[in-house]
């Protein structure tokens, strides 16, 4: 292919194209997605990079875990195509990824470069195309929600013409660039960049863009160090090595209220790494996971204060450790009301009180002889629980009223008690005074959500 039908290709994608990636989500799910593409994993290659390529996976297991979403209200993401990509990246660029030698210098695996591309599109590329398309979901839905969370995404690294450090699509500029031509009111966004690196990606992507403010806070001393790409930030604060928590969160806090005083965005993107982690082995800051924790929770209050939508993505972080950390810190947002989706929480509450239906084993072909005795045994257990139910019921309809005496509001206090008890699983308890309960309401499609005034010193929005 010539350079002009290169040329000609993306002057037809710089109108709007069609799309499968902005889909409708029901007023029961979350606008946090996740899907088991986003994981990486082929004959253990995945291991030669210090990042953990199955985290993802394991913070939605935490999440489920913690009772705040089940698989029926996440959001699953579908996989950015070629024509979606092709809205920022130069067909030269898509073209080269057809090589396994870029991808093994984009991914930092040089054995990645040995294999055939169509395995490599499929384990390796095809991944970063489901956490694309994600994150380029996620920034509708924050638009009609007022907030999303992509388990995945946050390829700060990446550009138009260039892939790099684990980065292979500018997932963060394709977000903006769709929300800018297809949801109305979407004119000016502000970049967050919280990951240990500078995101050198998205600010080439937008240099001399005056519709993006960007806030990149990173270790000045580690890679990319890219100083043409600094120009595009608009707020720059360059860390030493082992700053720790007090100086960071200050630093974050001084510098956000700031940005947000000087430019006032219709969305934020949030990039919240977790390499600043202390030990992590290439962010070399020494921020605990407490100090992780306080720095979402400060990002979140100051951006939703504003009633400004914001997406999130978990972009880098080196340590099992730190998908532990992002489910903490997403479960400490919930707890503080910073999210919240009425619609999805309503529908697992009714899921839980659903009793539990008593069923058999699984039947394995390979069951040995205590197998089957062990199976005998719980068989004739849930016959004999079953049995005793049917025989107190018989005695209490053949009872008079005055034996039932107050038997009726017994019932009820016993089905509140037990009610009470399931709700406790999932954090129910009224906003507290003077915190946000943000609400969690279905927006029209392509529509903003409906904005609230900025909050005045210690009132709630409503």
């Amino acid at each position: 292919m010539t350079t002009n039908e290169d040329n000609n290709i993306q002057k037809e994608i710089s109108a709007p194209q069609s799309t499968e990636l902005y889909i409708k989500i029901a007023d029961t799910q979350w606008p946090i997605i996740y899907t088991p593409e986003y994981n990486i994993g082929f004959l253990g290659l995945e291991k030669l990079h210090p990042f953990d390529a199955g985290k993802w996976g394991k913070v939605y297991e935490f999440l489920k875990e913690a009772k705040l979403i089940q698989e029926k209200t996440i959001v699953k993401p579908k996989e950015a195509t070629q024509t979606d990509l092709l809205v920022v990246h130069t067909a030269q660029y898509l073209k080269d990824l057809k090589w396994s030698l870029n991808v093994a210098q984009i991914t930092e695996v040089p054995p990645v470069a040995l294999l055939p591309n169509f395995i490599v599109q499929r384990k390796v590329l095809r991944p970063f195309r489901y956490h694309t398309g994600g994150t380029i979901l996620a920034g509708k839905l924050a638009m009609e929600r007022g907030w999303a969370i992509n388990i995945g995404g946050g390829f700060h690294h990446c550009h138009a013409e260039k892939g790099g450090g684990f980065c292979a699509y500018a997932d963060i500029t394709l977000s903006l660039k769709f929300l800018f031509e297809r949801v109305e009111g979407v004119a000016k966004a502000m970049i967050i960049d919280l990951d240990a690196h500078q995101g050198n990606g998205h600010e080439r992507d937008f240099m001399d863009d005056e519709k993006v403010y960007i806030m990149d806070v990173y270790n000045r001393g580690i890679y990319p160090q890219d100083g043409f790409a600094k120009r595009a930030i608009k707020r720059k604060v360059e860390l030493q090595h082992y700053t720790e928590d007090n100086d960071y969160l200050e630093l974050v806090e001084r510098h956000l209220e700031g940005a947000l005083n000087e430019f006032t965005p219709d969305v934020v993107v949030y990039n919240a790494g977790t390499d600043i982690l202390e030990g992590d082995p290439l962010g070399n800051l020494s921020i605990t996971a407490q100090g992780i924790i306080d720095r979402d929770h400060l990002v979140f209050s100051k951006v939703r204060s504003r009633c400004i939508p914001i997406l999130m993505v978990t972009s880098g972080g080196y340590q099992k450790t730190t998908a532990r950390i992002i489910a903490d810190s997403i479960l400490n947002l919930h707890k503080e009301k910073w999210i919240k989706c009425d619609g999805a929480e309503a529908f697992q509450k009714s899921n839980l009180k659903q009793p539990d239906k008593i069923s058999s084993l699984p039947r394995s072909r390979s069951e040995g002889l205590l197998s089957r005795l062990r199976r005998t045994i719980i068989r004739s257990q849930s016959s004999q629980e079953v049995h005793d139910v049917h025989s107190s019921e018989s005695s209490s309809l053949t009872s008079g009223p005055d034996d039932l005496g107050g038997s009726s509001s017994s019932l009820e206090n016993s089905d509140s008690s037990w009610s009470s008890g399931n709700d406790s699983d999932i954090d129910s308890e009224p906003a507290p005074e003077n915190t946000t309960d943000h609400k969690c309401q279905p927006a029209p499609e392509n529509t903003i959500v409906h904005k609230c005034k900025p909050a005045l010193e210690n009132n709630s929005i409503n």
